[in-house]
């Protein structure tokens, strides 16, 4: 199973409005300046030890190695980085009909985990789920296992 997470107000928070990991320890924090929601650090680690691979799926155009490394300070691995550049390169193309901002099952992505309800009705239209998570969610990771558990593609250990 695939499944891929927005990063702004998804996974990236303002940890004034919401609950959040602990902030890398200096420079790195500096270096890496956005903070992780809180939950994610446990829920990445238990999506690996399930082998669900893990993509990241953002219009910012932040740089795939950026992504990665602030991910590898959290000891968190991500198979795949999709990012504004790359949708726009490998999607969106020479099409001359607007893609949506997203589009997931371009990748074979089974779901798509965003905050932004608009990636949730191109999911309605285009054909591709998405689970919608809120600013104040503190139970956020459980209800996403739940929705991996019901597409019956996850098992426990």
């Amino acid at each position: 199973m695939r499944i891929s997470f927005d990063l702004d107000d998804t996974l990236f928070i303002n940890p004034d409005k919401t609950p959040a990991e602990p902030e890398l320890k200096f420079p790195f924090s500096a270096l890496y300046p956005d903070r992780l929601r809180a939950g994610t650090v446990s829920l990445m680690q238990y999506l690996h030890d399930h082998g669900i691979e893990v993509y990241i799926y953002t219009t910012s155009f932040r740089s795939e190695r950026y992504i990665r490394n602030l991910f590898r300070h959290y000891h968190i691995q991500i198979d795949e980085i999709i990012n504004g550049a790359r949708h726009a390169r490998e999607v969106q193309g020479q099409k001359t009909e607007p893609m949506p901002s997203k589009y997931p099952s371009h990748y074979r992505i089974d779901l798509h985990i965003d905050d932004d309800k608009s990636v949730s009705e191109n999911g309605k239209y285009y054909g591709f789920p998405v689970y919608l998570i809120q600013e104040d969610d503190i139970h956020w990771t459980e209800k996403i296992i739940i929705q991996i558990q019901k597409r019956g593609n996850f098992h426990e250990s």
